[in-house]
């Protein structure tokens, strides 16, 4: 990305940022009708239970807290994430983004979250296949968000053992129309595996048996895994927390990702300190849950 790009881009996400952070001090925002980046508001997602359908002593699922866009289809929260589908979908038609990246400046931004429920929205549609793959092999939390036991293996064990083809490791959600693909046990060779050509033939397969792929990645900015997972992606999601998320570790992201692959940013409003043992490659305890807010649109 050239300096001149990435200033573009940095100045014109750092003007919905702030328009942003005044929206969420006044109230929110009413619906926009002018030229200036859309605006996407959404409550705080909240566990979803079922107590009066179902007995008492039954587990939580914890699917209902997180997949809140198939739990809660008709939730505030779960609108605003077809909203997202919406801007998804007019971007496979008009530029062909059938792989998405999901991603962050840090730690604890919410991208996991988001990439759940995008994932969710889209998979609403019969109509659509949709993958959701965890490629965040050093702190992989997609499989705990969702309750999955990783019997059915895991991305890992596909870039370890070549031999092993997609179906093979893929977990089908049939209620909710969604297939997902766990990231597995971590290791300390993760770089060397994603930067093996065995990951672009897995999103390749990927690409022939499914309309939509969304790879939750790891944060840009700390390791440089995302640097190699984008580039067998067509565009790229920035999830931003507000009022915590450094505008330098922003600027930082923004300067390493292609900007031709940039489709948007999701504006967080969770203000919870950053779980900062990412930055050494350690595994610590799970960030809070997300808050998504706003989406805006890069272009």
């Amino acid at each position: 990305m050239t300096d001149d790009s990435a200033r573009v881009a940095m100045s014109r996400f750092s003007k919905a940022l702030e328009q942003a952070e005044r929206d969420l001090a006044q109230g929110e925002p009413a619906p926009s009708t002018s030229a200036r980046p859309p605006a996407f508001s959404a409550p705080t997602p909240q566990r979803i239970t079922r107590a009066s359908l179902e007995p008492r002593h039954r587990a939580a699922d914890p699917r209902e807290e997180h997949l809140v866009s198939l739990h809660a289809p008709h939730s505030a929260a779960a609108e605003r994430y077809r909203m997202l589908r919406h801007v998804v979908e007019s971007l496979r038609k008009n530029t062909n983004l059938q792989v998405l990246a999901v991603t962050s400046p840090g730690a604890g931004d919410g991208k996991t979250t988001t990439s759940i429920n995008l994932a969710g929205a889209l998979a609403q549609s019969t109509a659509e296949r949709v993958l959701l793959a965890d490629v965040d092999l050093r702190r992989p939390s997609v499989a705990r968000q969702l309750g999955l036991d990783g019997s059915r293996g895991s991305l890992v064990n596909a870039l370890v053992k070549p031999g092993l083809a997609l179906e093979d490791i893929v977990e089908q959600l049939p209620e909710f129309n969604l297939s997902v693909l766990q990231a597995g046990e971590a290791t300390d060779t993760t770089y060397e595996l994603l930067k093996s050509p065995r990951l672009d033939e897995l999103v390749d397969e990927a690409r022939r048996h499914y309309d939509y792929i969304v790879l939750d990645t790891p944060p840009f900015v700390p390791v440089p895994d995302g640097r190699l997972i984008t580039k067998s992606a067509d565009g790229v999601l920035v999830v931003v927390a507000a009022n915590r998320t450094p505008r330098g570790a922003l600027a930082e992201a923004v300067s390493l990702i292609d900007p031709a692959k940039i489709v948007g940013f999701v504006f967080n409003s969770d203000d919870s300190p950053t779980n900062a043992s990412y930055y050494y490659g350690g595994y610590g305890e799970s960030a809070p849950q997300p808050r998504w807010r706003h989406l805006w649109r890069s272009s």
